[in-house]
């Protein structure tokens, strides 16, 4: 499981449908179990996520041994995803974990 945290102020638009909205258009398909999003696209076997407000959790099972033009529209799916729920993109995403785990470590 990954966390991510969320740019203020988007955790407005991902509260009630909005996580499952953005994740029907980025994957296809989406349903809503438990108060979890949950959907499958292309190397993503299942796909679960879900918020508390703060901070965005995704928890991704795969598939193995996928062709690798499969797994090149996975990973882009995934990272557009990423951007659209957390309103941040992978730069500001792997800068937020360095600062995250500096502090961990400090």
């Amino acid at each position: 499981m990954r966390d991510y945290e969320l740019k203020r102020g988007v955790a407005k638009a991902i509260a009630g449908d909005g996580l499952r909205a953005i994740a029907e258009t980025t994957f296809g398909s989406a349903t809503v179990q438990d108060g979890k999003v949950v959907a499958s696209f292309g190397a993503l076997e299942r796909l679960v996520a879900w918020t508390d407000g703060k901070m965005l959790y995704v928890d991704t099972t795969m598939k193995a041994g996928v062709p690798d033009d499969i797994a090149t529209d996975t990973i882009k799916a995934y990272n557009r995803f990423l951007g659209e729920a957390t309103g941040l993109s992978a730069k500001e995403r792997g800068k937020r974990a360095q600062q995250k785990t500096k502090k961990g470590f400090a």
